[in-house]
């Protein structure tokens, strides 16, 4: 079991309470972590411990900062054992799927690192004689950075590198399905050696999640949010955010839509498909969370993807390798059996897998799914999938779209002209021809459309997010003025 504290201006604390809660096993129910129940006061001073170490950790050099987020990258990688057993322990994730976060979190702090020195500006011709005008970009202040559970490696790091690369100081709050996962990253920093409050955590439990989280936003200190989370919190997260006027940065829910055009490879697109619906066990933001296929392949497609799907593996992360984990808890299976008897009952014919009573889930696809079906529109979040059958592009195009959501999504044909054309007319963040829906790079504009969010992570897009852009003058020679 873990035992972990919050973290406020350099110093370990408990609750100024002294309460706790629990974050249990999915699968046994064991007590995997007891984590501090912050309380708002708690969050408050994590908030304020920030804002007072923002003005030297802003004014420090771009390569200082780089230096100890290239040190961070080096002591996360470290923990790579700790993080696949913690993660085992809290949401039920697979080794591979822990090592494949840590891998691609330490990149990012490496990507963040490397941006220090591209927060730049530019000179813009001013039409007053003498006046040397600039476009300058500069530090907001103190972000409060929200992560989920379902990637809490990557998605942890993501809330706050690019953030202090930028020159802000950060609040990181954990969620309360991982908190000890969330905090091994804040452990992280602290052995590369940030300065006393540049880095705060603050863990709460569910209850006081949102006294806590509108308490944070409306600080003065606090000038950007990020979260990543459904588009059902989302929308709380960003109606708080509009009554204080803070920008927001929001990650959303998704149905991603994988189209296999009549002239793909089919073993490309299952192999994509698989890894796409039933990595984590379909438990991540860019899962491919519907399956659009030309009816002139679908037989051979469906049956090829079926065969794969039935012999990835299924168990115990904390017994040994497999693919398929523990979904993070029973109401995930229980919403899942919803839609397969949904499916079914309108019709659908269940491919591979089926309805499961524990939170070990087998990969289940259901073919033939069809408008009227509840899992055609909302999203499963684990490892049950749909099959849509379509005739030609123009309905496949059409599919891919209709739904709230706007995230991922993927093409695949041979015709890669024709693929692309596809690919710009799916209303989504994110597009990939001949690749699946989960994919990830630190350097990429990363976020989604319609109900996925708004704002984009990593890479260039991230210092825009992160910082302020001012308009700075400076008159260099006598000014003319009108009286």
């Amino acid at each position: 079991m873990n035992t972990i504290s919050l973290l406020i201006n350099g110093e370990q604390l408990p609750a100024s309470s002294g309460a706790t809660f629990e974050r249990r096993n999915p699968l046994d129910g064991s007590v995997a972590t007891t984590a501090p129940a912050a309380t708002v006061s708690d969050a408050l001073a994590a908030v304020d411990a920030a804002a007072q170490a923002f003005p030297a950790w802003s004014a420090l050099g771009p390569g200082e900062r780089r230096g100890l987020l290239m040190k961070a990258a080096q002591a996360l990688e470290a923990r790579g054992a700790a993080f696949a057993v913690t993660v085992a322990a809290e949401t039920g994730g697979s080794a591979m799927w822990a090592g494949f976060n840590v891998h691609l979190a330490a990149g990012i702090l490496l990507e963040a690192a490397s941006m220090t020195t591209q927060i730049s500006g530019e000179m813009i011709p001013s039409d007053v004689p003498g006046s040397l005008a600039m476009g300058v970009r500069q530090a907001a202040g103190v972000v409060l950075g929200m992560a989920p559970w379902n990637a809490p490696v990557i998605l942890g790091v993501r809330a706050i590198a690019m953030p202090l690369a930028c020159g802000n100081t950060v609040v990181l709050k954990a969620s309360e399905l991982c908190p000890a996962t969330h905090g091994l990253i804040v452990e992280a920093l602290q052995e590369a050696g940030f300065p006393k409050g540049v880095v705060n955590f603050i863990t709460n439990a569910p209850q006081d999640a949102p006294a806590i989280v509108e308490a944070m936003i409306a600080h003065p200190a606090v000038r950007r949010v990020n979260f990543t989370g459904s588009t059902r919190v989302g929308k709380v997260i960003a109606a708080a955010c509009a009554r204080y006027l803070k920008p927001a940065v929001l990650e959303l829910g998704g149905k991603a839509p994988l189209v296999v055009l009549d002239d793909a490879d089919i073993d490309a697109a299952v192999n994509g498909a698989a890894f796409g619906a039933f990595a984590n066990s379909g438990q991540i933001c860019m899962s491919t969370e519907r399956i659009i296929v030309d009816n002139t392949i679908a037989d051979d497609f469906v049956a090829r993807l079926a065969a794969k799907a039935t012999g990835l593996p299924v168990g115990d992360p904390r017994h040994g390798p497999v693919v398929l984990g523990s979904v993070v808890d029973m109401s995930t299976v229980q919403r899942c059996n919803a839609l397969i008897d949904d499916a079914l009952a309108k019709g659908a014919k269940l491919v591979c897998g089926g309805k499961a009573d524990s939170t070990l889930m087998p990969a289940t696809l259901l073919d033939h799914v069809t408008a009227g079906m509840k899992i055609y529109h909302e999203e499963s979040f684990g490892p049950v999938k749909p099959i849509v059958r379509v005739n030609g592009v123009e309905e496949a195009i059409a599919c891919a779209n209709d739904n709230e959501y706007g995230l991922s999504a993927a093409v695949f044909g041979r015709d890669i002209a024709r693929a692309l054309n596809v690919a710009r007319r799916i209303e989504s963040g994110i597009c990939h021809v001949n690749g699946p829906t989960v994919h990830d790079e630190a350097q990429m504009p990363f976020g989604g459309v319609k109900g996925s969010g708004m704002g984009r992570f990593g890479g260039k897009a991230g210092i825009a997010e992160f910082t302020d852009l001012r308009w700075i003058t400076v008159q260099t020679a006598p000014r003319h003025y009108p009286f």
